[in-house]
């Protein structure tokens, strides 16, 4: 028997941070995301071998080989590690079929997550198991709503949006602890930020759907700004370095993807100006991570060995 399965990792447009129940669980968190066409795969293969020394004559055994692969960097910030649990957990359960099914896996990823130690949120593992784009809210549960949004406003992002690897992976645990330890202190600007994070989730919810591209671009750099309020360690020379080059090349709006620091940056061109973008980034040593929106999530297949 072999299962394969394959699960896309995304990309944090509004809110990330709020889906840690650190802060979700208390006020209520809320992420505007959208899963892309790159992937977690994975292969569980079972092949029956005859018995061994010790085992009743005419029995068989089974070896198990797991395999995985992804095609990003790791540490880009684009939840390659939860996509991962994500890919694991479903090819145990080989069969996801239903939305319930979809969401009981991310759950037991975040669930095997928490068990490791591994301060994070939901966000990553939902996306991956759903799919497209979504607008998820978070408090004791998660609930997920599947955006629709205007083929010709998919297009015009695809159009638009560079993705880049800065080289450097983002070391999210490290930021995590500093963001979180802030604000059990009280903090009152990483608090303010949260808060901020959370509204601009709720604004893009509008705006996305209604094809307001220019708002969507102003929300994203508000968004960055109130990342950046979160912690020091959230951006750092080379990042800073990157913006300034994009902003004087085309670039509309922009933010890091994930919890910063370093991996991917996401950045909105002005109307035919994306190639242009691209190359500047490349120029100055950024990997262009060329991309399109991806609508299917997790999924998983059977076949007879």
């Amino acid at each position: 028997m072999r299962i394969t399965s394959r699960a896309p990792v995304r990309i944090d447009f509004a809110g990330g941070w709020t889906d840690v129940n650190i802060f979700a669980h208390g006020a209520g968190g809320a992420v505007l995301n959208a899963a892309i066409n790159h992937y977690v795969r994975g292969t569980l293969e079972t092949v029956d071998t005859d018995a061994g020394d010790g085992i009743q004559p005419g029995a068989s055994q089974h070896d198990l080989s797991v395999d995985y692969h992804c095609d990003l960097p790791s540490g880009s910030g684009l939840g390659t590690s939860s996509t991962l649990n994500v890919v694991w957990l479903s090819l145990v359960k080989s069969n996801i079929v239903t939305d319930a099914e979809r969401a009981q896996i991310a759950e037991l990823a975040y669930q095997l997550e928490a068990i490791l130690g591994i301060l994070g949120g939901k966000q990553d593992q939902y996306a991956s198991a759903y799919g497209g784009f979504n607008f998820m809210t978070f408090t004791d549960s998660v609930d997920v709503e599947r955006l629709k949004i205007p083929a010709e406003v998919v297009q015009t992002l695809e159009d638009r949006l560079v993705l880049c690897y800065t080289g450097r992976p983002r070391l999210s645990g490290n930021i995590h602890e500093h963001v979180w330890g802030a604000f059990r202190r009280g903090a009152a600007e990483t608090v303010n930020a949260l808060y901020t994070l959370r509204t601009c989730a709720y604004e893009m919810r509008q705006a996305l759907p209604a094809g307001d591209i220019e708002e969507f671009g102003r929300l994203l750099n508000r968004n960055w700004a109130a990342q950046k309020l979160l912690d020091a360690s959230v951006t750092n020379p080379q990042i800073e370095e990157l913006f300034g080059l994009a902003e004087g090349s085309g670039a509309a709006a922009g933010k890091a993807c994930g919890a910063g620091g370093g991996g991917c940056l996401l950045f909105l061109s002005e109307p035919g100006k994306r190639e242009a973008l691209a190359e500047v980034l490349h120029n100055r040593g950024a990997r262009i991570i060329p991309f399109r929106f991806e609508f299917e999530g997790l999924t998983i297949q059977r076949e007879a060995g």
